[in-house]
C-alpha cells in the first residue's frame, strides 16, 4: 500500500505518549505528519484517563495545521473514525460487524476496538495544531481491572477475525484512508464525512444514555447534526449534546 504524498512519518521504538511526542515536535513540522510508537508508556484516553497498550497494539498520533475554527477541527474526529473503520476492513478484508460509536470509538462485534482523541494548540481565532491521537486493540485487550464501571468491553482484531496485523502495517492503511477522507472533508466540507459516519453508527435509531459531568440524557439516538452534536429525542422533546460518554 503507498504511502499518502504530502505527509511525514516517524516510528519509534518507546515513548511516553504518541501525543506528548506530536506536542514535543509540532513546531518543528512542516506539514502533518504521523508518529506510530511500538511501545507507549503512558497513553491516555479522553477526560484525562489511562489508555493501555499491550505489546503488538496500534499507538500512533497524526499531527496536523488544520485551517479553520477550532469546532472546524474538532471534526476530525470523525474523519479520523471512518478512517480506522476503512482500515480494518483493509487489513482484514471484512467489514461485518463494525460500527462507529459517537462521539470517537470504532466497535468490533460491539466491543471496543479503537479509541480516538483530538488535543489541539491555538488562540479562540484558529488552531496552530491539530494532534489526532488513535489507539487500536490490534492483538490485546486491556485487562479487566484497567476499565472504569459500565465501560464498553474491549476487544481485539486479532481475537474476533483472527487475522494478526502488525502496527506498522495497520499504520499504512490507516494514513491511505485518513488522507483521502481529509481531502474530501477540505474539498466539500463535513456533510459528506456526517453522512458517511452515520451509514456506520452504532445504535442509530435505539434508545442510549449520554452521561456528561453533570447530566445524564436517555432518548433515541436521532441524529448528528452538522457541528457534530449527538442528537436524542428524549420524553423532553429533541436534545443536542455536544459531548458525553454513550451507554447502550
Amino acid at each position: 500500500m503507498s504511502w499518502p504524498a504530502g505527509y511525514g512519518k516517524r516510528v519509534l521504538d518507546e515513548v511516553d505518549s504518541t501525543l506528548n511526542e506530536a506536542s514535543r515536535i509540532a513546531g518543528e513540522l512542516a506539514g502533518p505528519e504521523w508518529i506510530l510508537a511500538l511501545r507507549q508508556t503512558q497513553g491516555r484516553g479522553r477526560r484525562g484517563r489511562d489508555w493501555k497498550d499491550p505489546k503488538g497494539n496500534f499507538a500512533a498520533t497524526l499531527v496536523m495545521r488544520p485551517e479553520g475554527a477550532p469546532d472546524q477541527a474538532a471534526l476530525r474526529s470523525f474523519v479520523a473514525a471512518l478512517a480506522v473503520y476503512d482500515a480494518c476492513i483493509a487489513v482484514t478484508g471484512r467489514s461485518e460487524g463494525l460500527s462507529l460509536k459517537w462521539p470517537n470509538d470504532v466497535l468490533l462485534k460491539g466491543g471496543k476496538l479503537a479509541g480516538i482523541l483530538l488535543e489541539s494548540a491555538g488562540n479562540g481565532q484558529g488552531v496552530n495544531h491539530l494532534l489526532v491521537g488513535i489507539g487500536v486493540n490490534l492483538v490485546e485487550t486491556p485487562m479487566k481491572e484497567w476499565l472504569e464501571p459500565g465501560a464498553v468491553w474491549p476487544v481485539s482484531l486479532l481475537s474476533e477475525t483472527g487475522v494478526q496485523v502488525s502496527p506498522k502495517e495497520f499504520l499504512a492503511a490507516l494514513a491511505d484512508a485518513f488522507a483521502r477522507y481529509e481531502l474530501q472533508f477540505s474539498t466539500y466540507g463535513f456533510e459528506p464525512i456526517r453522512t458517511a459516519w452515520l451509514e456506520r453508527a452504532a445504535k442509530l435509531g435505539e434508545v442510549i444514555t449520554a452521561r456528561t459531568a453533570n447530566s445524564e440524557t436517555e432518548g433515541t439516538f436521532e441524529t448528528v447534526d452538522g457541528s457534530g452534536n449527538l442528537v436524542l429525542n428524549t420524553a423532553k422533546g429533541r436534545v443536542s449534546i455536544p459531548a458525553a460518554d454513550i451507554y447502550f
